[in-house]
């Protein structure tokens, strides 16, 4: 796991503030029920959305981005076995990678991102208003639960997040375009 970045980490453009930025993580289970185009515009309410990617992640970029839910801790409270559901729901399935821009990027979407099990979400968030999983469906049938999407959980992460998914040679990507204010 990587340190949290500080101002001085640099483009070839200049100085990478990564409080203003996030990384999103559209997951298959949007894709397959074609809200991809919604689900971004919703994004794009809260901050500028750039480098849009469809990709077939790997394994490695899946356990990296999780390596929090990696632990056999984790696959033991959960009851299931949490690396073979990652692989399920990533490895040869279509996800979108975005970046996000804006005053406290991390934090503003993830506001507005709703709980991680949607039936208990805000309606008017993203996985309340978009969702059709809940945790209790997804654990009788031993799975991990479908909630649409995922950004970075905070600021610490953002750097960590788009090494991921971009690779460092794209850090010329971290330009931004145009802000929007906080709402």
């Amino acid at each position: 796991m990587t340190t949290p970045a500080t101002p001085r980490d640099t483009t070839p453009f200049g100085v990478v503030d990564w409080a203003q930025w996030t990384v999103i993580l559209l997951k298959p289970d949007c894709l397959r029920r074609g809200l991809a185009d919604a689900v971004l515009q919703r994004v794009g309410r809260v901050v500028t959305v750039s480098a849009v990617r469809s990709l077939i992640p790997t394994e490695a970029q899946v356990f990296a981005h999780y390596d929090d839910m990696l632990p056999p801790e984790v696959s033991r409270t959960l009851g299931l076995d949490v690396p073979a559901e990652l692989r399920r729901i990533f490895v040869d399935n279509q996800v979108i990678v975005a970046l996000g821009h804006g005053h406290q990027a991390a934090d503003r979407l993830r506001a507005v991102l709703g709980g991680t099990d949607p039936s208990l979400a805000d309606p008017d968030s993203i996985r309340g208003h978009f969702g059709a999983d809940n945790l209790a469906t997804a654990r009788a049938a031993g799975r991990l639960i479908d909630n649409l999407i995922h950004t970075s959980d905070h600021t610490g992460v953002v750097e960590r997040d788009f090494t991921i998914w971009y690779g460092a040679a794209n850090r010329y990507l971290l330009i931004p375009t145009t802000d929007r204010s906080p709402q």
